[in-house]
Formats: C-alpha cells, sequence, structure tokens
C-alpha cells in the first residue's frame, strides 16, 4: 500500500468551498441564519489552520506540561461552547458543564490511552491530544443537545424525571446513529486517515472499534452527570421567568 498522502494544492482546496457558498446562500435566502454559519466557516478555518502549525510544534516536544495545557485548553473551551444553546446564563452552568466533561471525556480518555493503548510516555501528543479532542467533542455535542432539550422539556411542562430520560436518550441520537450506520454507510474519521496512510484495513478497524467505545461512552457519561446536576436549575428557571406558569 501507498504510505504517503498526497498533498492537496490550495487551488484545489478552494474547491471544497464552494457547496458550502451554496448553502450558506440557502440559509440566507431563506432567512435561517447564515451569519452564523458563515462565521462558523470561517472560524473553522482559522482555528484548523493555526491548529496545524501548533500541533507541529507539539508533536516534535517531549513535554508533559505543553500536553496538559492543550488537553486543558480543549476542556474549557467545550464546557463553554457546550451551554452556547441553552437559554440560561453560562455562569450558572459552566461549572457543571466543565465537571460533566472533564468527567467523563478524562475519565473514558485515561482508560482508552492508558490501559488499551498503554502510551509510552503516558503523554505521547500524537495519539492524546487527537483522542481527547474526540473525547471532549462528544461529550460537548451530548452534554448541549442535553441541555437544550432538557430546558424545552421543562418549558413545556413535562414532569422532570421524565424531561431528564427524555433529553439523555435525545443527547444519544448522534452518536447511537453512528454506531449503526459506521462501516456500512460511513468510514470514520480515524479509519479513513490510517487507510489513506497506508495503515492496514484490519488495524485500522481495531483503532475505529475503540475510537467508537469512547465516543459512546463519553456522550453517554457526561450527558448523565450534566443532566443530574442541572434539573434543578433549569426547573428554577423557568419558574423564575416573567411569564412562567406554576
Amino acid at each position: 500500500m501507498n504510505d504517503s498522502i498526497e498533498t492537496i494544492p490550495l487551488g484545489n482546496l478552494a474547491l471544497s468551498f464552494i457547496p458550502v457558498v451554496a448553502v450558506i446562500v440557502v440559509m440566507s435566502r431563506w432567512g435561517l441564519g447564515s451569519r452564523t454559519a458563515g462565521l462558523a466557516v470561517l472560524r473553522m478555518l482559522i482555528q484548523l489552520l493555526v491548529i496545524g502549525y501548533l500541533l507541529a510544534y507539539i508533536f516534535q516536544t517531549d513535554s508533559a506540561g505543553v500536553v496538559l495545557a492543550v488537553l486543558a485548553v480543549m476542556l474549557l473551551s467545550s464546557s463553554w461552547i457546550a451551554l452556547r444553546t441553552i437559554q440560561m446564563p453560562r455562569r450558572v452552568l459552566y461549572g457543571k458543564a466543565l465537571c460533566a466533561i472533564a468527567l467523563g471525556g478524562g475519565s473514558v480518555l485515561l482508560l482508552m490511552s492508558q490501559a488499551v493503548l498503554h502510551l509510552k510516555p503516558w503523554y505521547l501528543a500524537n495519539y492524546l491530544v487527537p483522542l481527547a479532542g474526540m473525547a471532549f467533542a462528544s461529550a460537548m455535542n451530548s452534554v448541549s443537545l442535553a441541555g437544550e432539550r432538557l430546558q424545552a422539556e421543562i418549558n413545556n411542562r413535562t414532569p422532570e424525571l421524565q424531561a431528564r430520560n427524555i433529553a439523555f436518550q435525545a443527547s444519544l441520537i448522534p452518536t447511537i446513529n453512528s454506531l449503526f450506520a459506521v462501516g456500512l454507510v460511513s468510514l470514520p474519521g480515524m479509519m479513513t486517515g490510517q487507510i489513506l496512510s497506508g495503515v492496514s484495513p484490519l488495524i485500522a478497524v481495531r483503532y475505529q472499534i475503540m475510537v467508537m467505545c469512547m465516543i459512546f461512552a463519553t456522550s453517554g457519561i457526561a450527558s448523565a452527570i450534566f443532566l443530574k446536576w442541572v434539573q434543578s436549575d433549569v426547573v428554577a428557571h423557568r419558574k423564575s421567568e416573567p411569564n412562567a406558569v406554576p
């Protein structure tokens, strides 16, 4: 197998933005917040360009402190972004989101990196940083979905326990769908990258199984912890609103 990946010329890379622009145009004409989508795409471009240079430096260093600092930034950022869709002051929920993502993502990341992969040294950046990114992103998405759905159900006067259960189930829909689809509908990013790099598909599959287990576990654990901790806050917030119905 070819053990090198062909570099994408910048001109060719620019072509990938054509369908992106098409979607933003549709959103604009339909009045669906094209500005937010455009800013998201711009942030994605800037952030990936910056992280490309940053990772090149991180992977060349042999410092546990640098790796831990990167993980801390990931954790703090994911916790803040997770609360974007929840209509409550972030200062009320940020600490709980941070702890939920840290416990859910961090515990599973520790298991996968140290017990499954046996990383040596334990902070091996080219493994730990990408895995942490997937773990924290999965936890972030599930917390965001869980919080938004919990608030919607509470506002609709759904009983608290039922609202929590509905929110938890909703937070896992994308992850469970991906479990059904992997290998049949889609080849996930890590597996695709390894295959493109020349790794045997049989080896890539083992890594992808580990990743899918990590994503499911981090999503479920972080979502469950977050819902347990914020349920009373969401109920109190609804009751405090001027137009709230007792």
